[in-house]
């Protein structure tokens, strides 16, 4: 079963760039930038990365930004993940960027931009992996700076395939940003939104996503199982759910895996992913190995899995196909 993981085509659909920044290349752009860290190794700098809630995780993650200052930092970051999801056969990716994280201490967008675009384009040629962006913005900030954000990406727009909304969500429900997310739709945007694991007011938030937003799928939102009127209203307009159970279980009580069937079982359509998979030490064949093993899948379920993944990826029809008759042909042929 590992061998049939490891060779799957894999899509994956919930993965923030910052979050793929492994001590290792962090210590790297700390020398190239002159930046002191407060670790010795990347050894006891992985140690630290002690957190049991988004709001203890998410401190240590925008801190390490830091170090990302130029735009080969950008571009070294995006191809270090592009090339290890090559290398566990994701065939397409579509990544999370957050740019005001950066913008907000004085490194331009148009730096940011240019080092992942170029980054996804070797990749291309180079590994054979295709991967769009994802420009999410900070809940927990104004949504003012949102929309000043927005409008800074439109000379870009040909590079970016949507928008997100990740960061603190306590506090910040999704219709703090309506104005900005219905100029986005307006500019030919895709839409998505995360609504994080047992967040307070959690299914009001995904009402919103679908009722006022109008999103294209959300990410995590595993608490959409809380309300069969939820469940109903997703599973008729196609909404995906892009999951990330070893995440969750380190900023919640476990990985939820339980979650991941039921979904299946109610024709949801859920996708597995590794979100931030520096910190959780698991990309996205990790994360079907723990589905795998919590829930005892069949070979047919983790080849659904992927299915769905491709069938809501932000593809045009024709790739999609392709990818589609890939998984097909694997899952027949795979020995």
């Amino acid at each position: 079963m590992d061998e049939f993981i490891a060779g799957l085509p894999k899509c994956e659909l919930h993965l923030h760039i910052e979050g793929t920044l492994e001590p290792e290349l962090k210590f790297e752009l700390a020398r190239r930038n002159g930046i002191e860290l407060p670790y010795r190794s990347a050894e006891e700098a992985r140690a630290a990365y002690v957190f049991d809630s988004l709001t203890s995780f998410l401190v240590g993650y925008y801190a390490s930004m830091d170090v990302l200052r130029t735009e080969p930092d950008f571009y070294d970051l995006a191809t270090a993940y592009l090339v290890k999801a090559a290398a566990q056969n994701v065939r397409y990716a579509e990544i999370f960027f957050d740019p005001q994280a950066h913008t907000s201490r004085g490194v331009p967008f148009d730096l940011v931009i240019r080092g992942l675009r170029r980054a996804i384009l070797d990749a291309e040629r180079r590994e054979g992996i295709r991967a769009q962006l994802i420009m999410c913005f900070l809940r927990d900030s104004e949504a003012g700076f949102a929309m000043a954000t927005l409008l800074e990406s439109l000379p870009y727009r040909e590079w970016i395939a949507g928008v997100g909304l990740d960061s603190d969500e306590r506090g910040n429900p999704p219709v703090k940003f309506e104005r900005v997310f219905a100029r986005a739709r307006e500019e030919g945007y895709l839409l998505t939104m995360h609504c994080d694991v047992d967040q307070e007011n959690t299914t009001e938030h995904i009402r919103q996503c679908l009722d006022v937003i109008g999103v294209d799928r959300i990410d995590h939102g595993v608490n959409a199982l809380d309300d069969p009127a939820l469940v109903d209203k997703a599973r008729e307009r196609g909404i995906g759910f892009t999951v990330c159970p070893v995440s969750n279980g380190f900023v919640t009580d476990g990985p939820k895996a339980e979650v991941v069937r039921r979904m299946l079982d109610l024709g949801l359509r859920v996708t597995i992913n590794s979100d931030d998979p520096a910190y959780f030490e698991a990309y996205v064949a990790e994360n079907l190995q723990l589905v795998r093993d919590e829930l005892g899948l069949t070979r047919d379920e983790l080849a659904r899995l992927e299915r769905n993944a491709f069938e809501i990826a932000w593809l045009p029809p024709a790739i999609r196909d392709g990818y589609l008759a890939e998984l097909a042909e694997y899952t027949a042929t795979a020995p």
